[in-house]
């Protein structure tokens, strides 16, 4: 320590050029101090070693700044106080100056590139680098790296900067996706890891800087920029993980209207439906549930879906009924619920597949997946929302849907209360005869009066289980029973409810039942 410290006070006093050659000694005196014995790095720091150094990143000698930079990343490397200390003291502005001074020196902008990756996670450290514009200069880097090694410092600083949407947008304006879309061309034909390796940050980078939704919307470039070109590619690829960075960056890419229209019209979901079906079997769950994630966005406008439809989309999907993988269960029910939603003739068809139904069926007994569980309820009740047609209430009677529909009004979901509650009013209007039964059996309107007279049921649903009492009153048993439980007691407390709209409906069904008694 008496040499380090003797280091320290000469670096302190002396700190111009003329002493260059001797600092280089006692840094090196440093470095060998900091290799040799971890525990040196404390001292150093209570000696100031740190501020001592930093001033030392204005030389414009190539040698005295590769050794500054390497004491200094071993003094902090995974020691906050210090990190935050050197942001402070400016260091960032010089490691970023010193990499545009110096691009092809490449030792030296090693050493600057795994400072930064030791600094990228502070807050204050990436408000500094904004500032810097360091998108530019990493995207430099990123095209001349020589190898898998600097690549990998590269691609993990790009990956902690990544998360701030300020650098997502400035590395979209200094074309890092451009790069990193480039190097995976140039290496998604090999087998070496290193480089699979590389092919995997870069392209979820991709899609992480799709999140942004400018950002996004710049890669896209309304279907002709050469990152979502690329992109498209990759659904091709014999490479798994470009198949699914693909398909993550489609779903991302269909977060708006425009965009997915415009995505469809060029035949997008043929190469996505490609995609999924070379999965179907002892595929990648991974990539069926990505693929399943871009078909549902893709189908949210009501355009799409009349187009998806006519391409046979819901018949091919339907090839992934036989997987027994909850994520895929749960990605494929909520994309045959987005197709039938608004579509008459596509809930019409599906909520009359004997198969399609049979396998519902079980997914709502999914006792181990909530999820899957939940969509197949909400599945059961589109189709019969949705279709409003007599053959498909009779097919999910004969499937014995009823039942889970009841179950599903009881749910702790608002949401799906209420589609349940509106499913089954659709189901007693159209075909009272072929939902009576079940009705009866299950004990309904039991149900039915508990939900009403429940003092913290929500008002929305309290007026769609008036809605369905009016509906079940077309049949004579259960008009019977509605009596039996004194059910009119029950609609006349609401009908003094201060939400109007309720207190109205419970008005109309006290009519209703008044007039069929």
């Amino acid at each position: 320590m008496d040499s380090l410290s003797a280091a320290l006070e000469q670096m302190k006093v002396n700190g111009g050029i003329e002493e260059e050659e001797e600092l280089r000694t006692h840094l090196d005196t440093l470095l060998r101090a900091l290799e040799e014995n971890t525990e040196v790095r404390e001292p150093c720091i209570q000696a100031g070693f740190v501020s001592a150094l930093v001033p030392l990143l204005e030389t414009s000698d190539q040698e005295l700044l590769l050794h500054t930079g390497r004491a200094i990343g071993r003094i902090c490397f995974d020691n906050s106080s210090q990190q935050e200390a050197l942001v402070q003291c400016g260091v960032i502005p010089r490691l970023v100056g010193i990499m545009k001074q110096f691009p092809e020196n490449d030792v030296l902008v090693n050493v600057c590139l795994l400072a930064l990756c030791n600094l990228a996670d502070l807050d204050s450290a990436r408000e500094a680098l904004i500032e810097m514009h360091v998108a530019e200069v990493l995207t430099v880097q990123l095209r001349r790296a020589p190898n898998a090694e600097r690549r990998h410092i590269i691609l993990e600083v790009l990956g902690a900067l990544g998360e701030s949407d300020s650098l997502k947008l400035q590395f979209v304006d200094s074309e890092v996706p451009e790069a990193l879309s480039e190097m995976i061309r140039g290496l998604q034909a090999g087998t070496d890891p290193p480089d699979l390796c590389s092919v995997k940050i870069a392209s979820s980078l991709i899609v992480s800087l799709l999140l942004g939704d400018e950002a996004m919307q710049k890669c896209f470039g309304n279907g002709s920029a050469t990152v979502y070109q690329d992109i498209l590619s990759w659904l091709q690829s014999p490479n798994t993980q470009l198949q699914l960075s693909g398909a993550l960056a489609i779903a991302n890419f269909a977060r708006n209207d425009g965009n997915c229209i415009q995505m469809v019209d060029s035949g997008v979901v043929s190469q996505i439906l490609d995609l999924l079906e070379r999965h179907v079997d002892d595929g990648d769950v991974s990539v069926q549930h990505a693929a399943l994630s871009a078909l549902r966005n893709l189908a949210i406008p009501a355009v799409n879906k009349v187009r998806m439809l006519q391409d046979g989309v819901s018949e091919r999907i339907r090839k992934l009924l036989r997987s027994d993988m909850p994520p895929v269960q749960f990605k494929l029910l909520g994309t045959l619920r987005m197709m039938v939603d608004g579509q008459e003739e596509a809930a019409s068809v599906l909520g009359q597949d004997e198969a399609l139904l049979s396998r519902v069926m079980q997914w709502c007994d999914a006792r181990d997946h909530a999820g899957v569980r939940g969509e197949a309820n909400r599945l059961l009740a589109a189709l019969i929302r949705h279709s409003r047609a007599p053959e498909v209430v009779k097919a999910v009677t004969r499937a014995e849907g009823v039942q889970h529909l009841i179950s599903m009004a009881m749910n702790e979901h608002v949401i799906m209360q209420n589609e349940a509650l509106v499913a089954l009013a659709i189901a007693s209007t159209i075909d009272i005869d072929a939902v009576e039964e079940p009705f009866m059996s299950a004990g309904l309107l039991s149900t039915l009066q508990q939900m009403l007279e429940d003092p913290v049921a929500a008002v929305e649903v309290k007026f769609s289980t008036v809605g369905l009492v009016c509906s079940l009153a077309n049949s004579v048993e259960l008009r019977s029973q509605m009596e039996a439980l004194a059910l009119r007691e029950t609609l006349g407390k609401l009908s003094n409810h201060g939400n109007t709209k309720l207190a109205s409906q419970a008005d109309t069904a006290l009519t209703i039942l008044a007039e069929t008694s």
